[in-house]
């Protein structure tokens, strides 16, 4: 899987936690087709978590063998992290019964454009406001989607 190379050292452990909880990992399957602005899926009733490396790779204007002046390669690194923590927090929400673990009480968040645009359309599919606030919110805290994936997955 390509995109394990674009990961943290904390990513890679929340990777090794959602394999120890018996959910698998799939990379650029065939929901990333429904929309290139998709960058992850977790299809709960398969236990897996999909991460759209392509979809992400265009979104950040990903150059293999240049790295631009505006660090697009950045870029698409931190799209990829924070897509598998944003799934792994729904994997999370998933070993909850479905319900949000409201371990952000107290994080005040405000997004920027482009994050309140992928939460509409995350509401699209989802329909569930605060289990979509829940993983936008911690896509950019991994320390906690790891706890919350050990308090509750394992």
């Amino acid at each position: 899987m390509e995109f394990i190379i674009f990961l943290s050292k904390l990513d890679l452990e929340i990777i090794e936690l959602i394999r120890k909880a018996n959910y698998s990992i799939e990379e650029n399957s065939a929901l990333c087709l429904i929309d290139k602005k998709y960058m992850g899926f977790h299809k709960k009733n398969d236990r897996t978590i999909v991460i759209c490396t392509e979809n992400a790779k265009k979104i950040s204007n990903f150059r293999k063998n240049n790295i631009s002046k505006n660090n697009d390669n950045h870029k698409l690194k931190l799209f990829i992290r924070r897509a598998l923590r944003h799934e792994a927090t729904h994997m999370v929400q998933s070993c909850n019964n479905n319900n949000p673990i409201k371990i952000i009480k107290g994080i005040k968040s405000r997004f920027n454009k482009r994050k309140e645009k992928a939460l509409k359309s995350s509401l699209g599919i989802s329909g569930d406001l605060q289990r979509e606030l829940e993983a936008y919110i911690l896509e950019d805290k991994p320390r906690i989607v790891k706890k919350a994936l050990e308090k509750y997955c394992l």
